[in-house]
């Protein structure tokens, strides 16, 4: 049998065993002094977490940033453009770019500077254009006019009246998505009680719209201010537009995908494709 001593040590050892093991599952249950214990706030969100207002929500949250803000940062800059030309050639028929004005949304001008025409100008067409030859003495050479045109208008929406004569002069092919002519939108024509296939002026539409009246008087039209015309007019219907055009684009993609616009036999051109056996 064993000793009395030995029992006694036994006995011991074992409460000091089992006084660790408490010791421990306390500080389990307290959180502290665990490894590998996940240390992450119970909400992420009010912590500093490397998200700022604007982040876009995680794990279902909600970002306390307005949508609208988030659109807005997203949405392309638009820019409001409008050229003034002069005629050269035999009889004043070819049309030259003679001043150009763009405006940033708001109204501010970005590029407003006087043309000299490759070709010697036999129209000045002053009662529209408002050019005069003096203005063309010294006015910048069309293609540096174009390329600093170029520059402001990259990757901008350009807003604009019966733009594509501006584009044509300007010698620019601008991506049509990218466009909003206001003479071509049925929006501001219903808005102003037109019929929809009517093409109304940007004089009309603004007297109409905006109570103000422009390209009045002998002194010939101002580009700065048909293109601010332009741009309050577009401004006007300007969310409706953008979704419409916004669903027209959806329309195509949806019409892309369609199997009429894919080749027939569908993965059978993979037997031909030596990479797409590759694995």
């Amino acid at each position: 049998m064993e000793s009395t001593s030995v029992k006694r040590k036994r006995s011991a050892k074992k409460k000091r065993s089992d006084w660790h093991v408490a010791k421990r599952l306390k500080k389990s249950n307290d959180g502290t002094d665990v490894p590998n214990r996940d240390q992450t706030p119970k909400d992420a969100w009010e912590v500093d977490s490397g998200f700022s207002e604007c982040s876009p929500p995680t794990s279902g949250r909600t970002s306390p940033c307005p949508t609208s803000s988030l659109a807005a940062a997203a949405a392309p800059v638009v820019v409001a453009l409008d050229c003034e030309m002069v005629g050269t050639g035999p009889g004043g028929r070819c049309s030259e770019l003679a001043r150009c004005s763009i405006l940033n949304y708001h109204g501010d001008v970005l590029y407003d500077s006087y043309v000299r025409p490759c070709q010697h100008v036999t129209d000045y067409r002053t009662r529209w254009s408002g050019i005069r030859p003096h203005h063309l003495l010294d006015a910048m050479p069309f293609e540096q006019a174009r390329n600093e045109i170029l520059t402001i208008l990259e990757g901008k929406v350009v807003v604009g009246h019966a733009i594509f004569n501006d584009f044509r002069v300007l010698r620019i092919p601008y991506p049509r998505h990218m466009v909003r002519d206001t003479v071509a939108t049925h929006l501001l024509r219903a808005l102003a009680g037109f019929p929809r296939q009517r093409r109304v002026s940007l004089k009309t539409l603004a007297a109409k719209l905006l109570d103000r009246h422009i390209q009045v008087g002998k002194m010939g039209h101002c580009s700065v201010e048909d293109a601010l015309a332009a741009l309050d007019l577009y401004k006007l219907v300007q969310g409706e537009w953008e979704w419409e055009l916004q669903g027209q684009q959806m329309d195509n993609v949806e019409q892309y995908m369609q199997d009429q616009y894919w080749p027939e036999g569908g993965d059978d051109d993979d037997d031909d494709d030596p990479e797409a056996n590759a694995f």
